[in-house]
């Protein structure tokens, strides 16, 4: 029974493996992360952001200080808020006192088949100037550096892209977060291809909303986010279906641009973030399920295989073929080396140096089961509530 169950292991394992290693042996030849830049006259008025706000006033203050240290490459800061009940609206009132390109609207009541989020961000659109070439949607949790929207723009337009997004660096301050947010951040590296790789295939493009740039023009070519509105990961599904139609899209390494406050421990974590990463809504239920196989396999199980073997051999001696076992464990070792080497790829992704036992960081791996098992949890449900919202 233990040859079948090894042969069984090894049969899952082994293509998740080639697949995993075929993703990461790219990492090399990616584009290098994003840097900061000074604007150039050309750049004057080009730039148009829309950030969508529902009840942020706890953490929108550090972006609208970013924005207004922006230059003159930012024509219009719109903020779309849904109704808030917490002082956001004051706050971008205040900031408006002191630069003039914010504006504050409130957007219209929620259309049956949309979800807040890209449906703030239509409106934002909709209502920005048609002279800027660039929309930029940012979320109030970001934390931009005064060089991002000029950095971004200029290496959009020499490397062509027509929609180009980043992967920021997280801010983490609690022991739960510094053990389980990198856990669930690489359920996402091992399933797509590294930031700055252009991906060839659409319904392979990774993309993040909290920074996405796309040319006005391209917006307006697929009517906004309407292809998007009732997606729980509107970003994700927004970019493939601009890519599907033959546009240009790019997800780059921002860490040195752009950083992020997400969620308040891991208990938000799980519940918040843990339950858009599984990008249903932008996938086919074939790319689901392929999705989910290669987590467990070469996430999800290496380490309950190498304790497995660690505790029981010293009790059982090895069956009468001991190859198949052997390999088994030589493969999940293996993995592991690649998992805790992964953490030296992401650790510039990880702003550390407020948290509380940072050092839990390094132990994520452990974490592992816990992120796949999260991801399977979230595959099979549909939310019913985002960001203070109910949806039927």
């Amino acid at each position: 029974m233990l040859n079948y169950l090894t042969l069984f292991l090894l049969l899952i394992q082994v293509p998740t493996t080639a697949i995993l290693l075929s993703r990461l042996l790219k990492g090399p030849g990616r584009h290098p992360p994003i840097k900061p830049q000074q604007p150039t006259p050309e750049l004057l008025g080009s730039v148009s952001v829309i950030v969508p706000t529902l009840n942020e006033a706890l953490r929108i203050s550090p972006l609208l200080n970013c924005l207004s240290r922006q230059s003159y490459e930012l024509r219009e800061i719109i903020v779309v808020d849904s109704k808030s009940q917490d002082g956001t609206p004051d706050l971008v009132k205040l900031a408006q006192q002191k630069d003039p390109r914010f504006r504050l609207m409130t957007d219209d009541p929620l259309p049956p088949g949309w979800v807040g989020r890209p449906w703030a961000l239509h409106n934002g659109f909709l209502h920005s100037s048609e002279a800027s070439e660039w929309f930029l949607g940012m979320d109030a949790d970001t934390q931009p550096d005064p060089g991002l929207i000029a950095g971004l723009v200029k290496t959009a337009e020499a490397e062509k892209y027509d929609l180009v997004s980043l992967s920021p660096q997280f801010i983490l301050k609690y022991p739960g977060e510094c053990w389980l947010q990198p856990a669930l951040l690489m359920t996402l590296l091992y399933r797509f291809d590294p930031a700055g790789v252009n991906t060839k295939q659409p319904e392979r493009v990774m993309a993040n909303g909290q920074c996405f740039l796309c040319r006005r023009r391209v917006l307006a070519a697929v009517d906004g986010y309407s292809s998007a509105g009732g997606s729980f990961c509107d970003d994700v599904t927004l970019a493939r279906n601009i890519a599907a139609q033959g546009f240009k899209v790019g997800f780059l390494d921002g860490a040195k641009v752009l950083k992020v406050r997400m969620y308040e421990g891991a208990l938000e974590t799980w519940k918040e973030w843990g339950r858009s990463l599984d990008l249903k809504d932008a996938s086919s239920r074939a790319q689901l399920w392929g999705d989910l196989w290669l987590l467990f396999s070469v996430q999800g199980l290496p380490i309950f295989v190498v304790l497995t073997y660690l505790f029981l051999s010293p009790f059982h001696p090895l069956p009468h073929f001991p190859t198949l076992p052997l390999l088994l464990l030589g493969l999940n070792v293996f993995l592991l080396v690649i998992r805790f080497a992964l953490l030296l790829a992401i650790a510039p992704s990880y702003d550390r140096k407020t948290a509380t036992y940072g050092w839990l960081f390094w132990l994520s791996p452990l974490a592992d089961p816990i992120a796949v098992l999260r991801i399977f949890l979230s595959a099979f449900r549909t939310p019913r509530e985002w960001r203070g919202r109910k949806y039927s």
